[in-house]
């Protein structure tokens, strides 16, 4: 399992690539890997995510976007079954984050990897799922297509929170797109 934080939660002592291979420099006995495969994975992940000329700068360095990115390189460089994602684009300006809304789609059609992706923003869960679990206070209120739970919400609170935001959304983009 692979885990992609709110925060980046990297090292700053750390250089991008000293942060991309710690968790496989701490694995052991049967699981180590060698160095080779270790420089191998950097170099895949690395040219994967558009980092390949960060590996040698600190985190600070870095934008929120490129330490983003190393975040997601932390978590696919050990190559998980599963990808947990905790609100990963929320510290990012609007720009920003529509950017790695693209570039986690794209990422996720060329690896496949099993994604789990929490969010409170329904643009971003309409965008990146396959599939959309909206719940209310820990309970599920519905499990779909995001077209489906938008076109047939289960409930009023899934009308309220998906269909309407994003109805008035639509709304506010069409009456300033009229003033032009």
């Amino acid at each position: 399992i692979g885990m992609v934080f709110q925060s980046y939660a990297l090292y700053p002592h750390m250089s991008v690539e000293e942060n991309l291979t710690f968790g496989l420099r701490m694995l052991k006995g049967e699981e180590s890997l060698s160095a080779t495969e270790i420089d191998s994975r950097v170099k895949e992940t690395s040219e994967l995510l558009g980092i390949a000329d960060l590996l040698s700068k600190r985190p600070k360095e870095l934008s929120g976007g490129q330490r983003q990115r190393v975040a997601l390189g932390r978590a696919l460089i050990r190559r998980p079954k599963v990808l947990l994602m905790d609100e990963p684009l929320s510290n990012l300006d609007a720009k920003l984050r529509n950017q790695m809304r693209i570039e986690l789609r794209r990422l996720h059609e060329e690896l496949g990897t099993t994604t789990v992706y929490v969010t409170h923003d329904q643009i971003e869960a309409m965008t990146l799922a396959d599939r959309i679990a909206i719940m209310d206070g820990g309970v599920l209120q519905q499990h779909a297509t995001p077209l489906e739970a938008y076109r047939e919400p289960s409930n009023e609170f899934v009308e309220g929170f998906l269909c309407k935001h994003i109805d008035e959304i639509v709304e506010t983009a069409n009456k300033l797109f009229e003033k032009r």
